[in-house]
């Protein structure tokens, strides 16, 4: 049995690459920043209608509805460019409500979902519409917004955010898209990492020489990978448990990839102008979204404890 992906998906994921490589580099993510800063806005709605018609968002609708008709594994990889980007903006909530809210499948629609827990809700004052703790839109709440630790994620506290996001396909399809991004980062920052180890100077040679560094390229490496192939195996099982553990995975080798990869840039990694920073501050609050790791833990331990009663 082969678990390799097919040329269709390696096309597909190459063809979303190139786009966002070519639309949102580097510059437009700083640009990006720099707006967020100064207007408080993130999302590029010429970009979002650009990744509408490519089926970004409609790709697991099916044909007869005006998407693309594939499924979780092709969306995994599709996701997994746009954290790799940094790509700002509710990506999740939208592709979830491709078949829901007017809009959200062609990308004329910004949807955000209550993900977050207790009052806080992403990207609500650049939303046209919400979805509920059931999946299914609700009235856009008023909201005030609050500092977020990531500039281009906007959060706002909303009295109508209280209650979690339920159990069942819509988290589990929420926590698996979400660990696709943060795969995408994490593999992001091993890239920028050892980029840097080759083209910095210490004594004479490049620091990617010194064991101590090569470790942590190392571990970066490992922790993304482990984290790939759950995050694969999940988008082909749709095992709760899987989708659990994979979050789990994800989330911290984008955070500690994150941490190593600033550690290698050593002084210059703690300065405005590294990018490496975007990648630690996103990874920070995509952990907090639809699945915690206390939450997936929980869902671990009691699909252990079923299979051994």
């Amino acid at each position: 049995m082969d678990f390799q992906p097919t040329q269709d998906q390696r096309d597909l994921r190459a063809g979303v690459r190139d786009l966002l490589a070519g639309r949102y580099g580097r510059e437009e993510l700083r640009a990006s920043v720099d707006r967020a800063a100064a207007t408080g806005r993130t999302v590029d709605r010429g970009l979002w209608r650009e990744l509408g018609a490519a089926g970004f968002f409609a790709l697991r609708l099916p044909e007869t509805e005006g998407g693309v008709g594939l499924g979780m594994a092709e969306a995994v990889l599709v996701f997994e460019e746009a954290g790799r980007a940094l790509l700002p903006g509710p990506l999740v909530a939208t592709h979830l409500a491709a078949g829901l809210v007017a809009g959200a499948a062609e990308g004329e629609a910004v949807v955000t979902a209550f993900d977050l827990e207790g009052p806080l809700v992403s990207h609500l004052g650049e939303a046209d519409a919400v979805l509920g703790a059931d999946g299914q839109p609700v009235e856009v709440p008023a909201g005030e917004p609050v500092r977020s630790l990531d500039p281009l994620t906007p959060l706002a506290r909303s009295s109508a955010a209280g209650d979690p996001v339920a159990a069942g396909a819509y988290r589990d399809e929420g926590a698996l898209l979400t660990a696709a991004l943060q795969l995408g980062s994490a593999l992001r920052t091993v890239e920028l990492a050892v980029r840097y180890a080759k083209e910095r100077e210490q004594f004479g040679q490049p620091i990617g020489a010194f064991q101590a560094v090569k470790h942590l390229c190392a571990q970066m490496l490992v922790r993304a990978e482990v984290a790939r192939t759950a995050v694969y195996a999940a988008a082909v099982t749709a095992d709760p448990a899987e989708v659990a553990g994979a979050k789990l995975l994800a989330d911290e080798a984008a955070v500690r990839n994150a941490r190593d990869c600033l550690q290698v840039h050593g002084g210059m990694g703690f300065t405005w102008e590294a990018d490496v920073h975007l990648h630690l501050k996103r990874a920070w609050v995509r952990a907090e979204q639809w699945r915690t790791a206390a939450q997936a833990q929980e869902a671990l331990a009691a699909e252990l404890l079923a299979a051994a009663e």
